[in-house]
């Protein structure tokens, strides 16, 4: 073997650290379950149309090539399988799923970043209402407080407010596309001379400050209520509302921030959508929103849907690593083994000793840090 080396971008988990994203994994898969969600459980390799809709500079994936010469890839998104399922099996809607898994996606070399995720998550087809997307942040947040993870902020935004508010703004169609570019980019100079025709306008208050619409709720929606009256722009505004007031009845331990400045994290995205964090990482512990789109791309056909996904590495990192107990050696000869396995199964962390002479378990007890319980002894 030439290279023992693991690709970059990639790691292995042992011992502790791989025992608490277990013990992670496992409370938020019985949280799903709690709420009445079935297990999906999709391979790691795909054929790389399923992930077309994706945003490729951000999701670049592992590629190669099956015997037939169609291009697979590793899975870059948990979500977009979800969907294939859904479009080629005939399930009857609606349908609550779970999942779990690792997630590929290239990074820039030297970036810090791993190239291998770790995810687990809900995904809700079917329903159309705003009840999903707060079961949705109830799932996320719940998990939050069931992992113990303390003053966590939700950013809310919206996939379709930049776009809405754009289609409503009195200036030629490529002068909104080339504005939109610079208001993502935080292109300043280039996003003022491009809006400036519109200087004295009753939209002039809103877009002076559109590159910096994020943070705080109420001054943001301040801001946003300067526009002159448009539905399609209070319909929004409303469901932002309502879901601050909701996170607030049931959790109101936890801040809700608002950002209507940036694009939207997935083309298919057509609704709400949240991330939340916590005032010691700007890593995310969870992701989600409304992707009415999601079957669009496999059936041509629009189904309601909507999910979140934790980052598990990100909890992991906020959980305290517990300290072993020491652990328990437990001797015997070949003929004691029954006995062995009784002791066993009453002693937490207790292992058996296999070792073939006392003298070679008291060396391993010694060198491990162990008590070493000798059942020759008894005899």
């Amino acid at each position: 073997m030439k290279n023992k080396n693991l690709p970059n971008g990639t790691r292995d988990e042992l011992g502790v650290q791989a025992e608490a994203k277990e013990v992670v994994e496992n409370q938020l898969f019985q949280s799903f379950r709690r709420r009445g969600f079935r297990k999906l459980t999709t391979p790691v390799l795909e054929y790389q149309d399923v992930f077309k809709p994706l945003n490729q500079n951000h999701y670049r994936p592992y590629q190669l090539l099956d015997d037939q010469g169609e291009t697979l890839v590793l899975r870059p998104d948990l979500t977009l399988p979800v969907a294939r399922v859904m479009s080629t099996t005939g399930i009857e809607l609606p349908v609550k799923w779970y999942y779990g898994g690792d997630v590929f996606r290239l990074k820039k070399q030297l970036s810090g970043s791993y190239n291998q995720l770790t995810q687990a998550g809900v995904e809700i087809v079917g329903y159309g209402g705003m009840k999903a997307d707060w079961e949705c942040l109830t799932v996320a947040l719940s998990g939050c407080h069931e992992l113990n993870i303390q003053s966590v902020v939700v950013e809310l935004s919206q996939a379709t407010f930049v776009d809405t508010v754009m289609a409503q703004l009195p200036l030629p169609s490529p002068t909104k596309v080339t504005l939109k570019t610079a208001l993502y980019a935080k292109d300043l100079s280039r996003y003022n001379h491009l809006w400036a025709p519109l200087k004295g306008s009753e939209y002039a208050p809103f877009l002076s400050e559109w590159p910096w619409l994020f943070g705080n709720f109420d001054d943001i929606l301040a801001l946003v209520n300067t526009l002159p009256k448009a539905p399609r722009i209070t319909k929004l505004v409303d469901q932002l509302t309502a879901t601050r007031s909701f996170i607030a009845q049931q959790f109101p331990r936890v801040d809700t921030t608002l950002d209507l400045s940036v694009p939207s994290p997935q083309a298919y995205y057509t609704g709400m959508t949240f991330r939340g964090f916590t005032a010691s990482s700007a890593d995310y512990l969870f992701s989600g929103g409304r992707y009415d789109d999601l079957l669009t791309n496999f059936q041509k056909v629009p189904v309601a849907a909507v999910g979140v996904a934790f980052d598990i590495d990100a909890l992991v990192q906020r959980q305290p690593l517990r300290k072993p107990d020491a652990p328990v050696l437990i001797y015997f000869e070949n003929d004691q083994w029954p006995q062995a396995e009784q002791l066993l199964a009453g002693l937490p962390n207790a292992t058996l000793c296999l070792v073939d002479n006392q003298a070679a378990a008291e060396a391993l007890a010694a060198s491990s840090g162990s008590q070493l319980i000798d059942l020759t002894k008894s005899r």
